[in-house]
């Protein structure tokens, strides 16, 4: 056993460390502690490590509670153990006695083991006890040259095919390319296995050419092949690295180390492995070929393996000391040698790093007062000023070689020549990376970032370094370092980046670039897409193109999908390249016709599509004219087509019939032409006929391809048409469960997400508090709560200790409505996300426990303990994107419901324009019947040209049955039954004035009219009393103008007008008790667009063109169009969009006094109403006109380009905004 005690190497007897030793000192224990020290045990040969035991010194306070292992073959070029790839300190003692052993988790294989105090008990010093458990290990070795050296093995008898096939190997190297391994196969199809800048690459290559020297270039150079697969990094570190090929029926696994990975090659057998070592410069071990041991083979002379070259059956290996500088503390200092004073100077190191800046060394001129600085920045060396070389922060070895001769500073870099700088007085001290701490520090600066890799063979005029006596503290000064192994992680191997993300990294972390991935987060796990058009839609979309993610942070690409939301089911539609009806004309030639569909989405999303939808269907039809589809329910049918899953499965049941059946729709409807027969087309008739129908049996869809028999005859024809792929309903997005009691909870076998976690929910509860999932492990644990009524908090511990990430809100999350909760934990950081608040994010520690390790039962709504309870309803609940089925766990579960109505409240603002919002037990609908548009959200403008002789009646039904005597009462006296106020809403467009837009009358012979005046600048209303209301008294709709009424703009509120009886848009004919000028202005008609008809609950327009039951009459005909819809305003436009609405005032205060009745005994009342409000008129008349000037001058300045474009009574058509600031009101 071998110690570095106190900067003093020594040997102790072996006996003196053993566990439960207590004679002398009673273990090891180094004078001085401090993280310097080592022990070292030398295991006599290469041994199968297993375990490592520890125990503090006996008798005394000293133990150590954390450690390093280092392993070697060699003594030298040690490499540091890690637990789960990233922490390398092993958790030590706790007291003197108790013996702590770890199982080390993959066997190493080792001669040599380093144990490197990390700390220990603070009331004592360092203080050991050791063992180390293991086996004896052999293996069969062969050593290469780099030259022409190889192994060549030829199979004696013909190999047969095998179902599986396995190559494996161990190789260490120094030189970071060489070919490992090629192997010919069958039909000219060979692999080849190749280390190129430490990693390995698996090419493919069809066509036999000879290992000849064209053909390692072609090799080496990549483009001999196709790559299948590049996998492992680093692996020139001079340390043994493990590699399998295997071939598994059409795949290939190609293992490296620790990580494997998948590939389809052709299925073909590894009939002749070639071992062609022509520029592998290394050793390789244990060489298998299905349980055969080459290496074996060779070394007893068999003749089955040709010996090629210079192959010896040892590993040489030569000793390379390298230093690693771990952080930003660390340097290495060395003195200048006597012979720079004659002026000649030389150094040279080469040197490996992640980093694009760090100093790499720097020395003074001391009659200048100057340094001189040698340094990465940006990937590039640099000497002052100068540069040389690029992209040097790729993880290679990199050569540097810095002379200075004849007054001149030279640099080169990687044998190519760089800079220069011309020096003339003589050198000073050489510091390597960052600059010491005392008195030297005087004498060194460093502007520049350290540098953080590792360094080897530095040269100083030809002498090469002693390292180990550096280590000793014989030579220079040094901090912060790890002498004797070059500890560098290539952190994007594997990549821990997801879904395509491209890996970066620094010396101490790695990140992700998840551009145009459609994931988000530190390893792009979370997708950026909704995961069915059901949820695009609850976010208040409408129909169009989206990127659907069906299994959200799964492995599924997001695919573009067309979302049909224009009815009340919302419809995924995939389509493929013919959904047109498809003739096929009969040939003599040919007995079938074969017709294939490719989809847009590929397979495994047509699948995930079709699983977590509630429907699918899919159009099938077939035209034919003496072309059957059956021959007889016994024998075989003419036609059929396939579908489902994967290659699919031949179907003969068609649109409408039973799955397995040989029938038609018509058959299950009595239907069918002949009724001996199930098809139409089976009746074989000399005229055209039909079977179509839908396909809904969601496993035998969708349909792949079609394949049509009876066509070859004369005279026989056909068509077919394979529709879209449609399917609607969002099996996950709906599935919830309502919690009842604190005490209740779901249940589920233990979460796995090790590395990467993402849970997504949504919830709404009235309590403060409450637990939504846990699950424990023996240590670590997840667990996601309702903190209070304003906090989410996210809790784990994956065994660095319990880390909480927090999200506070403005609002209460216990209203009672939907909140959308997300999670994420992966080895770079943690994150919550609540509704569209900020998110908050955790990262991890730089080198701490990554896998999350659980064990127990997932927990639901509550904990093991029955504490802390939900009180409330979780919907949608995914973990890595697969959805817990909620509804069928609560089925079984007391004190949990499944499903969870009321959905309203958190998505009846989606209801535009008057739609009322209707609960269904999976989500909610919008019922426009009250509203005068229509679609999904009642957003959709209903509109239609009018010509001058068009026109739409609306009868209403009298309130109540008049007695024959009442005709002729006042309407007063019906006041207590009608309506406090009207209200009219539309849009119209028209070139035409005058023109009347509207006419209501009532049973009472009262009328209301809207109508544009005959000099086109005013929007009138008439009441029965001939008053007229100036509604845009500038706007002069003659020229061409769009007048949009919005809800949104809110209503006109009309005086009370008794018991309406028809509405004309506009009149159809002169009623009776107009004047002679409204009589004239209702012949002309209308000529132009109207939409979006609103009067009271009534929406005529509506009603004539989508209820034709409707008591309505439409006096010519009446198409409905899109000359409605509303677009941006353009100022050069020959249209303009305005909206003509009011706001709602109170009733008792009425705009216009609009009672009118024949009876004479209230002629005095009309008479003193007439005279007040001509009164009114005549003393508002100024205040309207100086409004008027006001109000223009607001109007041009809102009509400038830099300023607002909303204009009185308009506005962006699908805006939820307020009444723009300009809008006028009158209160007469």
């Amino acid at each position: 056993i071998k110690t570095l005690n106190s900067d003093t190497l020594s040997n102790i007897p072996q006996h003196f460390v053993i566990l439960n030793w207590r004679v002398y000192s009673g273990g090891w224990s180094p004078l001085v502690s401090d993280r310097y020290q080592w022990l070292e045990v030398d295991l006599g040969r290469r041994t199968q490590i297993t375990a490592v035991a520890t125990q503090g010194r006996y008798g005394s306070s000293d133990w150590l509670t954390a450690y390093l292992l280092m392993f070697s073959d060699t003594g030298h070029n040690w490499r540091q153990h890690r637990q789960e790839d990233s922490l390398g300190a092993f958790p030590g003692n706790s007291n003197a006695d108790t013996v702590v052993q770890y199982k080390l988790e993959q066997p190493v294989i080792a001669r040599f083991l380093r144990l490197i105090p990390l700390d220990w008990n603070p009331s004592g010093r360092i203080g050991l006890r050791l063992e180390i458990y293991g086996c004896r290990y052999t293996s069969s070795v062969a050593s290469f040259d780099g030259s022409r050296s190889s192994l060549v093995y030829r199979l004696s008898v013909r190999a047969s095919w095998t179902v599986m096939e396995t190559i494996s190997l161990k190789f260490k190297t120094l030189k970071n390319s060489g070919t490992l391994l090629h192997a010919e196969g069958q039909q000219d199809h060979s692999l080849t296995l190749v280390l190129e800048k430490g990693k390995l690459l698996l090419y493919h290559l069809q066509g036999r050419t000879p290992i000849s020297k064209s053909y390692r270039h072609k090799l080496i150079s990549s483009s001999g092949g196709q790559l299948l697969v590049s996998l492992g990094s680093l692996l020139d570190d001079q340390h043994w690295h493990h590699v399998k090929l295997e071939r598994l029926s059409t795949h290939l696994n190609l293992t490296v180390d620790k990580n494997t990975l998948q590939v389809q090659i052709p299925s073909h057998g590894l009939q002749k492995p070639i071992l062609s070592n022509r520029n592998f410069h290394g050793c390789l071990e244990n060489l298998l070929y299905s349980d055969i041991n080459l290496i074996d083979l060779a070394k007893h002379g068999s003749s089955q393996v040709a010996i090629v070259g210079n192959v010896t059956f040892s590993c040489a290996e030569p000793v390379s000391v390298a230093v690693t500088f771990t952080d930003s503390h660390s340097f290495l200092q060395l003195p200048g040698l006597t012979s720079w004073s004659t002026g000649l100077v030389s150094v040279t190191l080469q040197f490996r790093t992640w980093n694009k800046g760090g100093l790499l060394l720097t020395f003074g001129l001391p009659q200048q007062d100057g340094t001189v600085f040698l340094y990465l920045s940006q990937a590039r060396l640099r000497l002052q000023i100068s540069k040389a070389g690029s992209g040097l922060n790729d993880g290679q070895w990199h050569y540097v070689e810095l002379s200075f001769k004849n007054d001149h500073l030279s640099i080169t870099v990687d044998k190519d020549e760089g800079a220069t700088a011309h020096i003339i007085q003589p050198l000073d001290f050489f510091p390597f990376s960052g600059c010491p701490t005392g008195e030297s520090a005087q004498k060194c600066k460093n502007p520049f970032n350290t540098f953080q890799g590792c360094m080897r063979l530095l040269n100083l005029d030809d002498q090469t370094v002693d390292l180990i006596k550096v280590q000793q503290r014989l030579l220079g000064n040094y901090s912060h370092l790890q002498i004797d192994m070059c500890g560098i992680i290539d952190r994007c191997s594997p990549s821990h980046c997801e879904h395509g993300g491209i890996c970066t990294q620094s010396w101490s972390t790695f990140h992700c670039n998840c551009s145009n991935s459609g994931y988000r987060g530190a390893t792009c796990h979370s997708s950026i897409y909704e995961q069915s058009c059901e949820a695009y839609k609850h976010k208040g979309n409408m129909s169009g193109h989206y990127y659907i993610d069906v299994d959200g942070s799964g492995p599924i690409k997001p695919q573009l999908i067309y979302c049909n939301m224009t009815e009340d089911k919302t419809w995924m539609v995939i389509q493929h390249n013919n959904t047109e009806l498809t003739r096929v004309q009969s040939s003599a030639e040919r007995n079938q016709h074969f017709a294939y569909f490719d989809y847009s989405s590929e397979e495994e999303q047509l699948v995930a599509v079709i699983s977590q939808s509630e429907h699918c269907e899919q159009e099938l039809s077939y035209h034919c004219r003496k072309s059957r589809l059956s021959n007889t329910l016994e024998g075989a049918p003419f036609s059929w087509w396939v579908g489902g899953a994967g290659p699919g499965q031949s179907q003969t049941s068609w649109g409408g019939a039973l799955t397995g059946t040989q029938q038609c729709g018509c058959s299950l409807q009595d239907s069918c032409l002949d009724p001996s027969h199930d098809c139409n087309c089976d009746a074989d008739y000399d005229q055209w006929t039909e079977d179509s129908g839908l396909l809904t049996h969601k496993e035998t869809l969708p349909v792949r391809s079609l394949v049509l028999g009876d066509i070859h005859r004369p005279g026989s024809e056909a068509a077919y048409r394979v529709g879209p792929l449609r399917c609607h309903g969002d099996k996950n997005f709906w599935n919830a469960a309502f919690f009842d009691k604190e005490t209740s909870y779901l249940h589920f076998p233990t979460f796995q997400g090790e590395l990467n976690a993402d849970i997504s929910f949504l919830f709404k509860t009235t309590s403060s508090s409450g637990v939504f999932l846990e699950n424990l492990g023996i240590k670590d644990f997840i667990r996601i709560e309702l903190s209070s009524s304003m906090e989410v908090v996210f809790s784990f511990d994956v065994g660095n200790g319990p880390l909480d990430v927090r999200v506070k809100t403005s609002l209460p999350l216990n209203d009672s409505r939907w909140h959308r909760v997300q999670a994420e934990r992966n080895v770079k950081e943690a994150s919550l996300r609540v509704d569209n608040f900020p998110a908050a994010t955790h990262e991890a520690p730089t080198d701490g426990l990554m896998h999350l390790q659980l064990n127990s039962q997932l927990f639901i709504g509550g904990t093991a303990s029955r504490q802390k309870g939900f009180l409330g309803c979780i919907r949608s609940l995914q973990l890595n994107g697969i959805t817990l089925d909620l509804e069928k766990r609560a089925k079984i579960t007391p004190g949990v419901l499944p499903g969870c109505p009321g959905h309203c409240s958190s998505y009846g603002s989606l209801c535009q324009n008057e739609g009322r919002c209707e609960e269904k037990a999976n989500g909610f609908s919008c019922d426009c019947g009250q509203s005068a548009y229509t679609g999904a959200f009642c957003h959709k403008e209903v509109s239609a040209t009018f010509k001058s002789t068009t026109s739409i009646t609306y009868i209403l039904k009298e309130p109540f049955e008049l007695s024959r005597n009442s005709s002729g009462l006042p309407s007063s006296i019906y006041s207590d039954i009608t309506l406090r106020g009207e209200n009219i809403s539309l849009s119209f467009s028209t070139n035409q004035s005058p023109a009347l837009l509207l006419y209501v009358s009532s049973f009472y012979r009262e009328y209301l009219i809207l109508l544009i005046n005959k000099n086109g600048e005013d929007s009138q209303i008439a009441f029965s009393l001939g008053c007229l209301l100036l509604i845009n008294d500038f706007i002069n709709v003659a020229d061409g103008l769009v007048v949009h009424c919005r809800q949104s703009r809110g209503f006109i509120y009309l005086p009370p007008f008794p018991s309406p009886c028809c509405v004309f848009l506009p009149l159809d004919s002169e009623p009776d008790g107009l004047d002679a000028e409204m009589a004239e202005l209702a012949s002309l008609g209308f000529t132009g667009c109207l939409s979006g008809v609103h009067f009271n609950s009534i929406s005529p327009l509506k009603a004539a063109l989508l209820h034709p039951d409707s008591p309505v009459i439409v006096t010519s005909p009446l198409v409905q169009s899109s000359c409605g819809s509303s677009s941006p305003a353009n100022t050069y436009a020959a249209e303009t969009t305005h909206s003509l609405s009011g706001t709602g005032m109170d009733p008792g205060q009425p705009l216009v006094n609009t009672i009118r009745s024949d009876s004479a005994l209230i002629g005095g009342v009309i008479a003193v109403v007439i005279f007040v409000t001509l009164s009114a008129l005549a003393v508002m008349a100024r205040f309207i006109c100086s409004r008027k000037e006001t109000y223009r001058n607001q109007e041009v300045k809102a009509a400038q380009p830099e300023d607002s474009n909303e204009f009185p009574f308009s506005g962006q058509p699908d805006s939820p905004s307020a009444p723009s600031e300009n809008q006028k009101e009158y209160f007469i």
